[in-house]
């Protein structure tokens, strides 16, 4: 069973959401959530596998209450996921580097929501490669002083290559081909790269790729 946790102001959309959730039998909605103060409390005592949180909120925003949860070693099995009306806006950009697995639009179809819940749920990455792109437009206009990060130098040559892969923005599919080695093989190869380098996720991967200079943009 895949517990979520609803974060957002409007009653109504939450009312929404959770209505659709659970129609779902490998779904469950643990509680809900008005703020990001709220939501850090009930994510503590309720532990879900996903929080699904609104950006903009009273007290404390999706953004904190994002940071806060990836920082929480209690907390370290809640995957975040991001709920936004706008798009691929700064605040998507700033949740994802505070630690979010992903984002959704709130006016998601119903399939492509509870798709995206168990997509999350397995620990997958949410974004799709074209967003992946997204971030990497990001930082060929503003790049940053590369900052090494750890984990670097635990990376083989394969891990190196597939991370460098991610963060152009390849899919497993597409790294298998360019590597000649399988979908599954690929997929292990980041996997791996993410746990020594200390990313969530691949969005944070990607990020990490870009930040510590293994990747230069516009490269």
């Amino acid at each position: 069973m895949i517990r979520v946790l609803l974060v957002d102001d409007q009653p109504l959309l939450r009312s929404g959401f959770r209505a659709l959730l659970d129609l779902e039998n490998d779904i469950e909605v643990v509680a809900e959530a008005g703020d990001g103060l709220e939501c850090l409390a009930l994510a503590r005592r309720h532990l879900p596998d996903i929080a699904l949180i609104d950006i903009q909120m009273p007290v404390v925003d999706g953004i904190e209450a994002t940071r806060r949860i990836a920082a929480d070693p209690a907390l370290a099995g809640v995957r975040v996921v991001i709920l936004t009306n706008y798009g691929f806006d700064e605040y998507v950009f700033d949740a994802l580097r505070a630690g979010a697995a992903g984002f959704l639009v709130k006016d998601i179809v119903p399939e492509d929501l509870l798709h995206a819940v168990r997509v999350a749920a397995r620990g997958d990455a949410l974004l799709a490669p074209s967003i992946t792109r997204r971030l990497i437009d990001r930082y060929v206009t503003q790049p940053l002083r590369a900052v090494p990060g750890p984990g670097l130098e635990e990376l083989t040559n394969r891990e190196r290559e597939a991370v460098v892969l991610v963060a152009r923005g390849l899919s497993n599919d597409e790294i298998a081909a360019q590597m000649a080695i399988s979908p599954l093989t690929a997929k292990t190869h980041v996997n791996r790269a993410m746990t020594k380098l200390r990313a969530r996720d691949r969005a944070q991967l990607v990020i990490l790729a870009y930040e510590s200079g293994l990747v230069s943009p516009g490269s």
